[in-house]
């Protein structure tokens, strides 16, 4: 399954890039994330990976991401695996007119397991339903500092 959300930060693109590049900010925009690990690379670079660890109501889930292609302040790719499923997710940033930023993510889902694609199959909605909330409430942090821990 394959789909792309986008959405307009207002903020210039490096005060974007410096917010969303910077792991400890995670933990304001990605609900559940309870905290996060450098396995291997140099953090933020190419090839660097990093587990994260989150607690959804009563279920805990933990992602390894792998970054596989960097030209910022412009792209930023990576790769999230964790049981069942394996996503590809490439960001593109740019500069509006206005002196904003526009990121647009396009999400590639590639379900490992028959029960992981069934529910893509019965589901699609969800996951693109979730990335969106994301982009959402990283607009709300980096615009008004408002963390999902807060809130």
């Amino acid at each position: 399954m394959t789909y792309t959300t986008e959405i307009i930060i207002e903020l210039p693109l490096d005060d974007f890039i410096k917010k969303l590049n910077n792991a400890e900010n995670m933990k304001h925009w990605q609900k559940g994330l309870v905290r996060y690990e450098y396995i291997s690379g140099i953090p933020g670079e190419l090839g660097s990976k990093m587990e994260l660890f989150y607690k959804l109501g009563k279920r805990e889930m933990n992602l390894t991401e792998t970054i596989i292609y960097s030209k910022l302040p412009h792209e930023l790719h990576m790769t999230y695996d964790t049981k069942g499923v394996h996503n590809i997710q490439k960001n593109y940033f740019e500069s509006t007119p206005e002196g904003f930023t526009k990121w647009t993510s396009k999400n590639e889902f590639l379900p490992t397991t028959f029960t992981l694609r069934m529910m893509i199959l019965l589901m699609p909605r969800a996951f693109k339903k979730q990335s969106m909330k994301y982009l959402l409430d990283f607009k709300n942090f980096a615009e008004n500092d408002i963390s999902v821990n807060e809130a």
